[in-house]
């Protein structure tokens, strides 16, 4: 298993971490325990030593089933990751109760790597305004917290401000090959380096979107070895960057797994030509997108509730994939039709406000056109 050292922290942990985000589930919902099990199981006798969990994950059930699957290990074999949800923090006694539950979950007395989970730089003041950063501080004083950190989706801006605020043990990013442009990346990933601190990387995978390539992108990949899964690809990739200490992967299957441990015990970084190619099929993704936004969301609020941002990722994803099932439950979504392009009226008030000067109430009808009628 391909480990990478923390310089600063005097650790080695395998490069490939196990997220227990998206386990594998039962008909009712839940988690499949005996399957997930099995699965962690196979990961750990393969040398995977970093396992993620969070409070919400599975609707609170994931950090109570790591803890049970983890306490069969010894506690030095493996470090465990969890995070602390801001949004629920309303108060420091908020995050007292709520650390203390984690650790009766995971059945531990400490955590090795604690997470201020999906941060932005209002939700950073606000975890310092009510003391909760000096709480977790004092708590890594006292043992119970061995490396803080923060899980992070937001701009490169807020980015920037969080990383340069105090002296992290590590940060957590998303990072991909196709989102280098999209919250912190690749800029992100430039500061973390120059700033030496080491990174967590998140959705390697795009959420599983970068291991179902459109067939003509599938077979470039294939054409430089035809074993070799679409995902093992977008895994070497960020595993190319030297100061990417973990990637997480939410393994749903036993086969993800399977195949997971193929790419990493025997890790290689990408060749000239495996980057170039990779490069291309980035490219060309981009290429399909139906317009430039970059999500920066200074065309809302919509005086008519239209999720401008939101409509365009759906649309662009669509067409980047070629395949209306990456984004048909969210445009379906009953919940969410009010934000839809038909409630757009053309007032134009967006028009002028957005940097990458995009016609928005003209793609909003091409959009709602597209993904009404998909064609893939």
């Amino acid at each position: 298993m391909e480990k990478r050292y923390f310089e600063e922290l005097d650790i080695s942990t395998s490069l490939l971490g196990f997220g227990a985000m998206r386990l594998p589930l039962t008909e009712d919902g839940k988690i499949d325990e005996p399957l997930a099990e099995k699965m962690l199981d196979l990961a750990i006798a393969n040398g995977v030593n970093y396992i993620d969990t969070a409070y919400p994950y599975h609707n609170g059930d994931s950090e109570p089933f790591v803890g049970r699957v983890l306490k069969k290990y010894a506690r030095d074999s493996f470090f465990l990751a969890t995070k602390l949800p801001q949004w629920l923090i309303k108060n420091l006694d908020d995050a007292k109760r709520i650390f203390e539950e984690q650790l009766v979950r995971l059945q531990t007395d400490y955590v090795d790597f604690y997470l201020l989970h999906s941060m932005d730089w209002k939700a950073f003041e606000r975890m310092v305004s009510y003391g909760v950063v000096a709480y977790l501080q004092d708590l890594k004083k006292e043992g119970k917290i061995r490396y803080l950190g923060f899980s992070f989706h937001s701009s490169y801006e807020d980015f920037e401000k969080m990383l340069t605020y105090t002296d992290w043990d590590f940060c957590q990013l998303q990072y991909n090959y196709l989102d280098t442009e999209d919250q912190a990346g690749q800029r992100g990933y430039d500061l973390t380096e120059k700033l030496a601190v080491p990174l967590i990387v998140m959705e390697p995978i795009k959420g599983g979107s970068l291991a179902q390539l459109p067939p003509d992108l599938e077979n470039k990949l294939k054409s430089l070895d035809s074993e070799a899964s679409s995902a093992s690809y977008a895994l070497r990739w960020v595993g190319s960057h030297d100061n990417v200490k973990v990637i997480l992967s939410g393994m749903s299957t036993l086969e993800q797994v399977e195949d997971n441990l193929k790419t990493f015990k025997n890790f290689k970084p990408l060749d000239k030509k495996e980057a170039k190619t990779v490069l291309e099929i980035s490219n060309i993704m981009k290429s399909r997108a139906g317009n430039g936004c970059t999500g920066c969301k200074y065309c809302m609020p919509c005086p008519f509730g239209v999720d401008i941002p939101g409509n365009f990722s759906l649309w662009n994803k669509y067409r980047m994939f070629q395949n209306f099932e990456a984004v048909k439950n969210s445009w379906q979504n009953e919940a969410s039709q009010k934000e839809r392009p038909l409630s757009c009226t053309e007032c134009g008030r967006c028009v002028p406000l957005c940097p990458q000067h995009i016609d928005i109430p003209s793609d909003l009808k091409r959009a709602q056109q597209e993904l009404s009628s998909p064609q893939c």
